[in-house]
């Protein structure tokens, strides 16, 4: 029999880059549970085959969540479901508790009562691994950097909901003995991702010609995760880390929102100039900030590098050249994305008005 991995939310962003790098680089057979949400993206994933299968639903289906278990037996489940976007958080709170709160602990508990029934043997090489956020942690004004001891201090309706689900997987391995491991990743950036995030939106209407809105004075700092070397991380942390403990991924590329604008105008010059000469800087537009917004997020991931060995292998440099190059290589996902769903409208004002054509 073929091992096997469940991953929920597989057909997300960072979910799907797993998906895709488990099936390239292992013999793992992985079975893909999705919902299917405005953000999970069918083509984003291979079709099924003899070591992939995908299952639609919802990780607080308990009886699907089992019956993928009982029928597939992983050795592992990786659990990427959540609703991840801070600006839709603030504008309908209540989806992020239910989806990351509550259907988290759902496929916890689904989780752990099938995992209770295995052999010995069986349930000592089982893991279940939460992908979680450096959010949960709050805004680094102080100059330092989040490592895992920080203390929780979660300052949107996102985070406060990963916050939560953060320490329920704690609670489960803590109480009852189950087999957990959770890292907590800084921005990610990367082919595949869903355009209302900073990086393809300012792609997309870069290329468009369209304004590139940037929230206040565009200083707020993010650590860069390039996606690909997150899933290694995960995959890492999945082979090699201690039960129980948690670890923190970052990119070691710490920029201001409105370096990186800077960077994707700058590179889009040069690959595909404007018609008219001009620099695509000129398009930048400060807008409002949404409520509440962190200042800078930093993350020590010395842990995971002096434990486990991983480290990133691209630089913001090169894992942005990569992630243009295949925004600009692939216009037939865009054009299925784009059909299926708006992303022109702002989200995350609050009360305030909707505005087209601003996003993180």
């Amino acid at each position: 029999m073929l091992k096997t991995i469940l991953v929920t939310g597989g057909a997300g962003f960072i979910g799907g880059c797993f998906v895709r790098q488990m099936l390239d680089r292992t013999g793992y057979r992985v079975i893909t549970l999705d919902k299917l949400t405005y953000a999970g993206i069918r083509e984003s994933i291979p079709s099924d085959s003899d070591r992939h299968v995908f299952a639609q639903g919802d990780i607080g289906d308990t009886g699907l969540v089992h019956q993928l278990l009982a029928k597939y037996e992983p050795f592992a489940v990786v659990n990427f479901a959540a609703e991840s976007h801070v600006d839709r958080s603030i504008d309908g709170p209540r989806q992020f508790v239910e989806t990351n709160v509550l259907k988290t602990f759902d496929l916890l508990h689904t989780t752990h009562q099938w995992w209770k029934g295995l052999t010995d043997d069986v349930k000592a090489k089982f893991r279940f691994l939460h992908v979680s956020t450096d959010e949960v942690y709050g805004s680094a004004d102080d100059g330092g950097k989040f490592t895992e001891t920080t203390p929780y201090s979660p300052n949107s309706p996102y985070s406060a909901s990963k916050a939560a689900s953060d320490f329920f997987v704690r609670a489960m391995q803590h109480t009852y003995g189950f087999p957990t491991l959770t890292t907590n990743c800084s921005n990610n950036y990367g082919p595949y991702q869903f355009p209302e995030k900073l990086i393809p939106l300012m792609i997309l209407n870069a290329l468009s010609g369209k304004p590139l809105p940037v929230y206040g004075d565009g200083k707020n700092i993010r650590d860069w995760l390039y996606v690909e070397d997150h899933c290694t991380a995960i995959a890492t942390v999945l082979e090699k880390g201690r039960l129980g403990e948690t670890y923190n991924v970052g990119g070691n590329s710490e920029r201001t929102n409105l370096d990186i604008v800077h960077t994707i105008c700058d590179s889009l010059d040069a690959i595909s100039p404007m018609e008219d000469g001009s620099s695509r800087r000129n398009l930048i537009k400060f807008v409002t900030d949404r409520p509440g917004h962190d200042r800078r997020y930093a993350i020590d991931c010395s842990k995971l590098t002096s434990e486990l060995g991983w480290e990133p292998q691209e630089t913001l440099e090169t894992g942005m050249s990569k992630t243009i190059r295949w925004y600009l290589d692939n216009p037939e996902w865009l054009a299925i994305v784009q059909a299926k769903h708006d992303t022109s409208t702002r989200l995350g004002q609050g009360d305030a008005p909707a505005q087209k054509e601003v996003a993180r």
